[in-house]
């Protein structure tokens, strides 16, 4: 065997990204609020981007047209070619760009109502469950040696509210005595909401149970012996093991599910909800369905005019020159990346609201089956650009605010030959289920031949999955006795 270097020569294709085409990429994929976002990096980064302003094209148009001239006349005659070459493209550039203008700022008092409730839906910040503790904490009178092992504590509970740690192993951890881990978990298991600090579901009911002025004996039974029978609905097996009523058994359910809260960690959250601001809006005029891009929320953008001083002064300099002609590129690459992600974004939507527009006008049973490929093929793009297109992206439409995404989707063919997507067929599933007789509810397979009824063949196993993707129980946990 032979070791050492050796070189080798060969041929292969590959597909190499430019910066260019990376950036456009990245800038397609952004949601209008990241959008924006990376709109003001680049007007902090690059000091040739400007946002240009509403009356530049009465202002500075006549002064453009006198710089282009001065331009055009004499310094094209002192500058080298490379500055003539990148002259040319910008003004391409803003022929290209003062076409689209936009939409005026002139707001309707409907549109000043829409904001309006726009503003009062705003969601509030939220609060965490380890501050709503610890601010209870801080009003009491404890040293700190205890107060750090309580914030270890609160900050342990999991989303439910819960803790998986035991007192050995907290004590462990911050190199404590056991007994002061224990005071630690017992003082947060005092604190509210109730039920905070539990071990497990059954601990954080009888915790719960512990703090309310009297409840059933019975009611305490059932959490302590029989939770698991429960939650499969094994309501006629508590009866017989504990010897009381069916009617009793019933109410106790009915007494935990009003007063207990089995997730108390649940209404808190520690970020804050996040506010969808569509791409796209689409309007029915006359009948017809009109879509338009939400341009107006973003800034048009511009070369700063300073840039033709700067490169008749840095004519003499090539280092200087070459800066100043790669920050130009990087503003006039992000610009075209800013009105291609518009335009891409524009046609693809076009295209889901021809073939949606059923649904539109009649809502979710309506929705057809659709496939990125075949609005790929239809807009002329690779299904990739679809997919980022899309990705992260909200219209506005006569049925709501929904995400783009929720248009694309398999289906099926009924026996009228209509193509059903599979969320107008969950639709029809739930609705199913809402009209079944709870005392006697359908079975899977009964589900199956009452959607075949309504000419919807599909399988068992699918109508499974469907129900528990809509977070409906089986029919054994559905049924009320």
């Amino acid at each position: 065997m032979r070791l050492g270097l050796t070189q080798h020569l060969r041929a292969e294709q590959r597909l190499v990204q430019s910066p260019q085409m990376i950036q456009a990429m990245q800038v397609l994929q952004c949601p209008m609020a990241e959008l924006l976002d990376r709109i003001d990096q680049e007007l902090q980064e690059n000091v040739f981007l400007e946002v240009k302003e509403g009356g530049a094209e009465g202002e500075n148009g006549e002064a453009g047209e006198q710089v282009g001239e001065t331009v055009r006349a004499d310094d094209r005659q002192e500058v080298s070619d490379a500055t003539a070459e990148l002259w040319n493209e910008l003004e391409r550039l803003e022929r290209r760009t003062d076409g689209i203008a936009p939409r005026s700022p002139t707001i309707s008092d409907e549109e000043a109502d829409r904001r309006l409730d726009a503003l009062y839906n705003t969601p509030a910040h939220g609060i965490s469950l380890p501050d709503h503790l610890l601010s209870q904490v801080r009003l009491g009178e404890i040293d700190d040696v205890l107060f750090r092992v309580v914030e270890h504590v609160v900050f342990s509970l999991d989303e439910d509210g819960r803790l998986a740690e035991t007192a050995e192993q907290i004590a462990d951890t911050l190199l404590v005595p056991i007994p002061l881990a224990q005071a630690a978990i017992d003082l947060v298991r005092t604190l509210d909401p109730p039920g905070v600090g539990a071990r497990d579901l059954r601990d954080c009911l009888l915790m719960q149970i512990d703090r309310m002025t009297y409840v059933q004996p019975l009611t305490r039974l059932i959490v302590e012996k029989h939770l698991d029978d429960l939650a499969m609905n094994r309501l006629p097996k508590i009866a017989r093991d504990t010897g009381a009523d069916l009617e009793d058994v019933k109410d106790s359910w009915a007494f935990l599910r009003d007063y207990l809260n089995p997730h108390p960690g649940a209404d808190f959250s520690e970020t804050r909800g996040s506010i969808v601001v569509p791409d796209v809006t689409v309007e029915e005029i006359d009948g017809r369905f009109e879509v338009r891009s939400e341009r107006a929320r973003i800034p048009e953008l511009g070369i700063s005019a300073t840039y033709k001083k700067l490169l008749k002064e840095a004519r003499d300099d090539p280092k200087v020159h070459e800066y100043l002609r790669r920050k130009i590129d990087a503003a006039k690459w992000f610009i075209e990346a800013v009105h291609q992600r518009q335009s891409t974004i524009e046609r693809i939507a076009g295209e889901v609201v021809s073939r949606q527009q059923d649904f539109l006008r009649n809502g979710i049973r309506d929705l057809r089956p659709m496939k990125m490929q075949d609005v790929a093929d239809a807009v002329g793009v690779h299904i990739s650009t679809v997919s980022r297109a899309i990705s992260g992206k909200y219209i506005q439409t006569p049925q709501g605010v929904m995400d783009l995404k929720r248009f694309f989707s398999g289906g099926t063919i009924t026996d009228s030959g209509e193509h059903v997507s599979q969320r107008a067929v969950k639709d029809k599933l739930r609705q199913l289920v809402e009209a079944e007789d709870k005392h006697s509810p359908w079975s899977d397979d009964q589900l199956v031949e009452e959607l075949a009824k309504q000419g919807v063949h599909i399988a068992r196993r699918t109508v499974t999955k469907y129900r528990k993707a809509l977070g409906i129980e089986s029919s054994t946990r559905r049924r009320a006795f």
